[in-house]
């Protein structure tokens, strides 16, 4: 099994009525479900952490990732409110405006002993969890618990706007970037927690303290990839008609996390080992699942029946 473990909302996305006017549309997101999601969606059984309301829009979480074939048994339902997000699109980066005081994704709380840890493949962490202390220290548990079984991916997914100590915050992302076998993050990320440094000299960092793979999403100037043992490793964004970016990345991850784990190469001894050409076809994959996201509104990842691919 594949595990995503953090934060799942309602995202309410930017479009239009029938006289034109500006108007939102619910879809349901939040950046670790969108990556159980797009999980589930190319054919790997995965499983959601998290907690989840059991209000409408609760609901509409259950309903989208339940048809989705993501395995919910293990998030926590509680009658906290759903986290909502309002997003708005500027100069092709979504920004985004959150409520998330006492909801059910803010208390969710780690319960040792009922997660099959032993059967994760995988497990993915990152964004808004990671931003409060409460969510940062659940989430540190239970990867000390899955790193004995688990490769751990992580994406900080950032988010400014929650951040009210970024000191603090950034601090953390180099914690969790310190147990993580697999690093993803935007360019936007990367300049939010680096400043100006480097791609090559932070991933070179990174893979110096034990991380295997680390990968930076460039939007349409595709993605970059470092690994200690196959090297630099670059693919292009495929052309498309972009309706928006909202989980574009999330899709990329899953697409990734699922590729690997299609070639045989996701555990932490074998993504160690894994071959250049392996990984250029995982990557070039993840970019084309990514593009394909951006051609729909709102965090609507690809279903295996609409991608080639072929290990």
């Amino acid at each position: 099994m594949l595990i995503a473990c953090g934060d799942a909302l309602i995202d309410f996305v930017p479009t239009q009525n029938t006289e034109g006017r500006e108007a939102v549309m619910p879809a349901v997101g939040g950046s670790c479900l969108n990556v159980a999601i797009g999980m589930a969606r190319l054919g790997a059984p995965t499983g959601f952490v998290g907690g989840i309301s059991t209000d409408l829009f609760g609901q509409m979480i259950v309903d989208h990732a339940t048809a989705s074939n993501v395995d919910l048994s293990l998030a926590t339902r509680s009658d906290h409110q759903t986290t909502l997000a309002f997003v708005r699109i500027v100069a092709g980066e979504s920004h985004y405006a959150f409520y998330d005081a006492e909801t059910a994704t803010r208390n969710w709380t780690y319960r040792r002993g009922t997660i099959p840890l032993d059967r994760g493949e995988a497990l993915h962490v990152g964004s808004t969890t990671l931003v409060n202390d409460h969510g940062a220290a659940e989430t540190k548990a239970l990867i000390a618990d899955a790193r004995a079984s688990s490769t751990i991916s992580f994406d900080p997914n950032c988010r400014p706007n929650l951040v009210k100590d970024k000191p603090v915050y950034l601090a953390r992302m180099a914690e969790f970037a310190g147990s993580a076998d697999l690093i993803k993050m935007s360019d936007v990320d990367f300049a939010y927690l680096f400043g100006e440094e480097p791609y090559q000299q932070r991933a070179s960092a990174l893979l110096g303290q034990g991380t295997s793979l680390v990968v930076i999403t460039r939007g349409n100037n595709g993605a970059i990839a470092w690994h200690a043992a196959a090297g630099q490793i670059e693919v292009q964004a495929p052309k498309v008609e972009v309706a928006d970016t909202i989980g574009a990345g999330d899709s990329f991850q899953a697409a990734l996390l699922f590729a690997l784990h299609k070639q045989g190469r996701i555990a932490r001894p074998r993504l160690k080992d894994i071959r250049a050409d392996e990984l250029r076809r995982a990557l070039s994959f993840a970019a084309n699942c990514a593009g394909l996201t951006c051609t729909r509104p709102g965090a609507d990842p690809p279903w295996s029946y609409e991608v080639k691919w072929g290990w």
